[in-house]
């Protein structure tokens, strides 16, 4: 990448090159607007590098481990009074991609400002997505780079099949891996005190005792 932009620099094209990247972004933007305007409620849809990307129904086991996941986030922030739990159709908009994580977290002083009609969200403080065929180049790609860059504390990456829980921390602009496990707590670094028992995510039973736990 920074063999790429030392070449575009030291071009006597450089001129040319803003203008026409310039040209690209605003166009994107107007894109991005009749985006926003287009979609309803009942869309799945993420606006990722100037393309609209529309994600079908997800698999049972998909369903699952988001619901599970949700009901321990939602019932841990409410109580402790941190913030507000976003799930799936909540639309987080970068500064060039527009996506709808299948969980997100913004704490009290992000959250507060927010308005009952509002549909388009700012960068949260954690994000956690759950791996399907379709998503899952996204969620390890273009995402997993465009959360850090916008400074995203805490990414999980959640693989119903497999069943296990990765869980990112941002170091220094990045992300760096701080356990990949099927089994065990995970110490949510963003929800301070929550240990989330990683079975949980995709076992109803464990979902049931951690919730009553916290509770």
């Amino acid at each position: 990448m920074e063999a790429v932009l030392n070449a575009i620099i030291k071009s006597h094209k450089l001129p040319q090159y803003i203008s026409e990247l310039q040209q690209v972004l605003k166009k994107e933007k107007q894109h991005r607007i009749q985006f926003y305007n287009s979609i309803s409620e009942d869309d799945k849809a993420e606006y990722i590098n100037g393309e609209i990307i529309l994600h079908s129904p997800v698999m049972l086991r998909h369903n699952l481990a988001t619901s599970f996941m949700s009901r321990v986030f939602s019932t841990y922030a409410d109580l402790k009074d941190l913030g507000i739990i976003g799930i799936e159709k909540c639309m987080i908009e970068l500064s060039r991609n527009s996506y709808e994580p299948d969980i997100v977290f913004w704490k009290n002083d992000k959250a507060e400002k927010f308005t009952a009609q509002q549909k388009i969200f700012p960068v949260p403080d954690f994000i956690i997505e759950v791996l399907s065929d379709s998503t899952e180049k996204n969620d390890r790609g273009i995402k997993f780079e465009d959360y850090a860059l916008h400074c995203v504390k805490e990414y999980w990456i959640v693989d119903p099949i497999k069943e296990t829980i990765e869980q990112y921390l941002l170091q220094n602009g990045v992300f760096e891996l701080e356990l990949k496990s099927k089994e065990g707590y995970i110490n949510c670094q963003v929800l301070k005190g929550l240990a989330f028992y990683i079975p949980a995510a995709f076992n109803k039973k464990d979902n049931v005792e951690l919730q009553k736990s916290i509770i």
